[in-house]
Formats: C-alpha cells, structure tokens, sequence
C-alpha cells in the first residue's frame, strides 16, 4: 500500500499528498465515532494548512471541528478504506 500511495512522489511532501489522496478518495464517509467521549460523524479528509497533517473533518450539529488523522479513533467496524488510515500511520514511523 506504501508503494502504490508513493508511486510517482518525489520527497516527504509528494508522499503526504499521495497518502491523502489515497485515504480522501476510499474513505466511507460519513461514519460515526468517538471523540474525547462525544460521538462525533467524520464527514471527510483534508490536509491542515498550517503544517500539512492529514485531518478528519468531524462534525455533531452545527460544530465542526479539525482532529488529526492520527487521534481519531476508529468504530468497530472500521469503516471501508480505514485501512489507507493505517498504512498512513505506519508510514509515518
């Protein structure tokens, strides 16, 4: 999955669109989880401006918030795609 996100990238930052653009188009999205003890409905992806991290965007009525990719926590079941989540995470290491 490293490889086929990587492919065609040149250096960290072409690695990190590759990755979000992987994650972006085979997420499900909407899908509902927890964040700090609120369910929350992850609506999207998107890469932070301010340091290029990829986010979820979370939403619960008509509050949005921005939370990294890396403390989202995942439902049981994970919803389809979760899986470029992980290599994302493994990559990263």
């Amino acid at each position: 999955m490293i490889e086929e996100a990587t492919v065609d990238a040149y250096g960290e930052d072409e690695q990190l669109t590759g990755f979000f653009t992987m994650i972006e188009e085979s997420l499900a999205v909407p899908f509902t989880t927890t964040v700090l003890g609120v369910e929350v409905s992850v609506v999207g992806v998107d890469l932070a401006e301010e340091d290029g991290r990829v986010v979820a965007r979370c939403a619960r009525g008509s509050v949005r918030q921005d939370i990294g990719i890396f403390d989202l926590r995942l439902p049981k079941p994970a919803p389809e795609g979760s899986r470029w989540i992980e290599a994302y995470r493994y990559w990263t290491r």
